[in-house]
């Protein structure tokens, strides 16, 4: 079972645009100092997307410069809401967004990713059709990664590796926290993990053992411009050793479904 510290709720404290209808799609971000970024961003999945769509901008303090850069901007006809994160860290925002979010499909995607827009529409249609977990993979055939430190860069590769190839995970990328998911991994999924991006990884091989349907799309990744990345792959190390080993288990232990406590089951 998570831990109370794990478990985050938010409450919606302010509306800058909204449209009618019951968004398809929640698009969680979380920010810290995105000020550079955010509008950039915003534009892109704005311009792109065909389905009603809500953005949750998930933020840690009054001064972050990501609502200076909002003041008066106009996402219509996203809608946009600003949300104050009520855990800590990246990990708290995500979850805060999370228990925020109301519609079918669910997607995480970083403040400074304004050149994958093109994707999102057919990650929102693989949801619809029925897949519980829609992976943004920079491995695959059609995806790319470019730039950052090397040895950053050769971490994620070969853990994208192990993963895929060794552990069987469905997915090019797991360690990608570029991903979509839908209502019922949100609703009935918990999450144990207490930092970082691991929370991804966690639902995907939790999916994954339940026997749930995931699928992958080609991304492309550039080392950002401005801001500051949140990604401390030392630090989170641990967390994400915990979710390999149990996608090892999944695989060659033969654990099915009736290990996963779902949320509500007991």
């Amino acid at each position: 079972m998570a831990s109370s510290r794990c478990r985050h709720r938010c409450t919606l404290i302010q509306n800058v645009q909204s449209a009618e209808g019951e968004p398809v799609l929640d698009i969680i971000v979380p920010v810290y100092n995105e000020g550079a970024n955010i509008r950039m961003s915003l534009e892109s999945w704005r311009q792109a997307l065909r389905y009603r769509a809500r953005v949750l901008i998930c933020y840690d303090d009054e001064d972050d410069d990501t609502l200076t850069a909002l003041a008066g901007y106009a996402a219509s006809p996203l809608e946009l809401s600003l949300v104050p994160n009520q855990g800590v860290g990246v990990l708290g925002a995500v979850v805060t967004g999370f228990a925020q979010s109301t519609a079918r499909c669910v997607l995480m995607i970083p403040a400074d990713d304004d050149y994958n827009a093109s994707r999102l529409n057919e990650m929102v249609r693989l949801c619809l059709d029925g897949y519980d977990i829609v992976a943004a993979s920079r491995f695959m055939q059609g995806g790319r990664m470019e730039g950052g430190p090397p040895l950053k860069v050769a971490m994620v590769r070969a853990a994208a590796w192990f993963m895929r190839y060794v552990a069987r995970v469905p997915t090019h990328d797991a360690s990608n926290g570029f991903r979509l998911f839908s209502r019922r991994v949100i609703d009935r999924i918990p999450i144990d993990s207490c930092e970082g991006f691991a929370y991804s990884i966690e639902l995907l091989v939790k999916a994954h053992r339940l026997g749930w349907r995931v699928t992958e799309v080609p991304v492309h990744w550039y080392e950002r411009t401005a801001g500051q990345s949140r990604f401390k792959i030392f630090g989170w190390l641990p967390t994400y050793l915990r979710w390999l080993s149990y996608a090892m288990a999944t695989t060659y232990l033969r654990r099915g479904p009736e290990s996963v406590t779902l949320k509500g089951d007991g």
